[in-house]
């Protein structure tokens, strides 16, 4: 290593880029006055250099002779001025925004502050090495053969079924994968857990994230971790603690990734750019803090000590930044082009979109992405809301992008808990067509979810009345505490075959009502088969098997995974359930039908009273998808299907309405008896008895 000669290099790209003799390193800043760049053999420094050229506000110099596996980070000097929003101080070591890789785990120990942590007072200028206790870059190698497996696999909107997971907690526990591989990228891309996911039926695998991110201390101190990892550090590098083979995370990364595009299904990446690991004014100097704070960060504008928090988090990324926006774009770029992942999950979406008043449809953010040639062609699904003013958007965003849609989640469970009339729930069945239907926008907009990683698992939003936290050390405080959650008598685990009877079957119309709605589905990894988190609905410190999927599944958990498996293959195999375009009502001149008609019990359309009259809790949709067939040429547009939703806790008698679409109705599916299926059709004007709290799904003609 005594060999390296650094000459000017070139202002990008930024980052550390290999050229095959060297790498030219370039990192962007705008009130620095000068870079330096050191040089790591395992945890020692060995060499430094000052970035000798300075061009458009990035430094740059290459240096002949680093290889990739060469381990490096940044020393930024400049004014540590915390009032004027300036915290450069060349005795911390950074981790440049555009590494591609990182190596080792953050110590947290006073010297990686910039102030003198002890006296916990931000103006004061700590000169302590923190070298020796932060992780390292690492430069790559990015040449990786993809020719074996599709790039992309962009399946259509209208079939999309997300499953929302986490690459150590859905492999931690199987016993079909290599125990060396358990909790990692291999582990996932494994035959064992892609067979699974394919048998399933989903289509997308949308992970928790899995940019490099930071373990917070007040955590480690009670000896928990971040679980989730919603605390980034590194937009470019995957966090290497998912690696079975540390020293080769990138390329175990990547052959995720083509593993799992092998077998058809599309990855979807959980993306963290609304704040970063750095926290507030007291919080550590890592990266962006310490190579220019005052760009990267929204500070206040007549404070500029301090953090203007959107987020909840501490701080806020500065997305009316230009070199902000850049380095956003150029991250999403990398993982959809170099890395080929299908789409993304925005955390706290509305905070990219914000400017300095606050949330804009046609942000600088949105803008960008909106033009961008690449990344308008991948899955966009925002988190709409922050904790800013003003920072509820639920169908805020612009054509294009899908949202998580907690409007479905809230009148969804409240229907099922009895709570939400047929008037409340309607729009939701339809894809929320009042929320999005607009601009072009189709149904797929409306992510539709019950449970998601964030609250109760669906087994125990079924089995819980209150949360459970008391083993995330904050004496139960934390969480939500408004989870719409249901029980029938009992607060957690129970042995009265009565309760869980009802437990059983208010989740199969939980999974029902979620797959037969129009909207994007997203199921939460383990609700399949009735995942419980004992209680907990806020498990983002848990590491453990509260989180941790437990893949020796009861018959219980069979007999839901089985019931899974045949929702998501009915919303497949009938098209109608999954329309792209808005259901509207209006009639067919020509047909002289409707693609959708609400019933009442007595079988004839809902009527005004029927609508507001508190205590109708039972009711059918008839779908028709003959309607306006010629607007929607595709295969299977035809099928005719009836819902019946009963959130009454006694039976009721439901008259099965006429169609002209076919000369009887056949049961596809009804979750008080899961395993039925009519061995006779059911005429039109018959008596079905519903069951009290159940869903049925008809169709009109033979059964597919």
């Amino acid at each position: 290593m005594s060999d390296f000669v650094i000459e000017e290099g070139l202002p990008y790209p930024l980052g550390a880029s290999w050229s095959g003799n060297g790498t030219n390193f370039a990192v962007f800043s705008a009130n620095a006055t000068k870079v330096e760049l050191c040089l790591f053999d395992g945890a020692r420094e060995t060499h430094r250099f000052e970035l000798p050229e300075y061009t458009d506000q990035v430094f740059h110099g290459f240096v002949h002779g680093v290889q990739p596996g060469t381990f490096y980070g940044y020393r930024v000097h400049g004014p540590y001025q915390p009032d004027g929003g300036h915290r450069f101080n060349p005795n911390k070591l950074l981790l440049d925004p555009y590494a591609r890789a990182h190596v080792g785990s953050l110590i947290w120990n006073p010297a990686v502050f910039g102030y003198r942590m002890e006296s916990g007072d931000d103006l004061t200028f700590d000169e302590r090495d923190s070298a020796p206790f932060m992780p390292k870059c690492v430069v790559v190698d990015p040449n990786f053969d993809w020719t074996q497996e599709p790039q992309r696999q962009e399946a259509h909107w209208d079939e999309t079924i997300v499953y929302e997971t986490h690459v150590k907690g859905f492999t931690k526990r199987h016993p079909g994968i290599a125990e060396n591989q358990r909790g990692t990228y291999a582990g996932l891309g494994s035959n064992v857990a892609i067979d699974y996911l394919k048998a399933l039926g989903i289509t997308s695998v949308e992970l928790l994230p899995v940019h490099s991110f930071v373990n917070d201390s007040n955590l480690l101190e009670k000896h928990l971790t971040n679980y989730w990892g919603y605390n980034t550090i590194g937009f470019f590098a995957a966090d290497p603690r998912y690696a079975a083979d540390v020293a080769n995370c990138l390329r175990e990364f990547k052959e995720m990734v083509s593993r799992l595009h092998g077998a058809g299904l599309e990855v979807i990446l959980d993306v963290v750019y609304n704040h970063t690991a750095e926290g507030n004014e007291r919080g550590p100097t890592l990266s962006f803090k310490g190579i220019d704070n005052a760009s990267y960060y929204r500070l206040l504008p007549d404070k500029r000590r301090y953090y203007i928090n959107d987020t909840g988090t501490g701080n806020t990324v500065n997305l009316s930044h230009p070199r902000v926006i850049q380095l956003v774009m150029d991250s999403l770029r990398y993982w959809a082009g170099h890395m080929h992942v299908d789409g993304f999950r925005f955390d706290l979406g509305t905070i990219l979109a914000r400017e300095v008043y606050g949330f804009d449809e046609q942000s600088g953010f949105l803008k960008a992405m909106n033009q961008d040639p690449l990344l308008a062609t991948v899955k966009l699904i925002a988190e709409p809301w922050d904790c800013g003013p003003g920072g509820y958007q639920v169908g805020g965003f612009p054509p294009g992008w899908a949202e998580w849609n907690d409007k479905y989640r809230n009148t969804v469970r409240d229907f099922w808990r009895g709570e939400a009339q047929p008037g409340a729930l309607a729009p939701r069945l339809l894809g929320s067509h009042d929320v999005f239907n607009r601009e072009g926008r189709r149904t797929w907009a409306s992510v539709n979810f019950m449970t998601a990683h964030d609250g109760f698992t669906l087994n125990d939003w079924a089995s819980y009345n209150n949360k459970h936290n008391e083993a995330n050390g904050e004496n139960n405080n934390d969480g939500s505490s408004d989870n719409h959650s249901w029980n029938c008598g009992a607060e957690g685990p129970t042995d009265d075959p009565a309760i869980l009877k009802l437990r059983e079957r208010q989740k199969r119309n939980m999974l029902a009502t979620l797959l037969a709605s129009q909207g994007t589905p997203m199921l939460l990894g383990g609700d399949e088969f009735g995942r419980t988190q004992r209680g907990n609905n806020n498990a983002y410190c848990q590491d453990n098997e509260i989180s941790w999927f437990d893949w020796n599944l009861s018959e219980a958990a069979e007999k839901q995974l089985a019931f899974t498996k045949r929702m998501i293959k009915l919303r497949r195999d009938y098209p109608i359930l999954r329309r792209s375009r808005f259901l509207s009502g209006d009639r067919d001149a020509q047909l002289d039908i409707r693609d959708i008609v609400w019933i009442n019990t007595s079988g004839a359309e809902m009527t005004q009273s029927d609508w507001t009259t508190g205590w109708i809790k039972c009711f059918g949709v008839l779908l028709d998808g003959r309607a306006r067939k010629t607007a929607i040429a595709r295969q299977g547009v035809d099928d005719t299907v009836l819902m019946i939703l009963n959130s009454y806790e006694g039976e009721v008698d439901f008259k099965l309405p006429p169609t002209s679409a076919g000369p009887h109705w056949s049961l596809l599916l009804d979750t008080s008896a899961p395993e039925e299926m009519a061995a006779t059709p059911l005429e039109f004007g018959s008596i079905r008895k519903v069951t009290g709290r159940s869903f049925l799904l008809f169709t009109a003609g033979e059964v597919k």
